[in-house]
């Protein structure tokens, strides 16, 4: 896998695309649709393809409440929701129709009646917010390296073989 790939894995189809188009999206709008990925799908918001056999499913007959999600589901529906009200409406449509949904650019211009090209502006400024939001930056900051540190040198001895004289 190339390096141009590898920054694409995990990113949703129209994102990948403006990744490779010199330089309109920077790592931290990357970081930030990969995350908002990685919410969605903790948040169980996409619908499944595929039959569930999982035990805790079983004779529910499609309930789908609060009460019934896990707790990390429904935390990242909470975190969610918090993002939602802290993004302007438009901006968050389109972020959420790309990461969310798997929706193309042009797709959505033609829902909302955009013009062309409109709806890569929009979702970059919505990619800007959430990299805000989250304190990503177009490069990364902080020490170059940590101190690595093992802690099996200084390990006592556990039995009496294990004791050099």
């Amino acid at each position: 896998m190339s390096r141009g790939e590898a920054s694409i894995v995990g990113l949703p189809e129209a994102v990948g695309r403006l990744c490779g188009s010199a330089g309109y999206l920077s790592d931290g709008h990357r970081e930030s649709a990969r995350r908002l990925v990685r919410m969605i799908e903790r948040a169980q918001l996409r619908q499944r393809v595929t039959m569930s056999y999982d035990p805790t499913r079983i004779g529910h007959r499609g309930a789908n409440n609060q009460d019934t999600l896990a707790g990390t589901a429904a935390e990242a529906r909470a975190r969610l929701n918090d993002l939602a009200r802290a993004m302007p409406p438009d901006c968050w449509g389109v972020v959420i129709d790309v990461c969310g949904f798997d929706k193309g650019l042009q797709q959505i211009e033609l829902e909302k009646g955009w013009p062309r090209r409109s709806a890569k502006l929009v979702l970059r400024i919505a990619l800007d917010q959430l990299a805000a939001h989250w304190h990503l930056g177009a490069e990364a900051s902080g020490t170059a390296s940590g101190r690595v540190s093992a802690w099996l040198p200084e390990r006592p001895p556990m039995f009496a073989d294990d004791v050099q004289p």
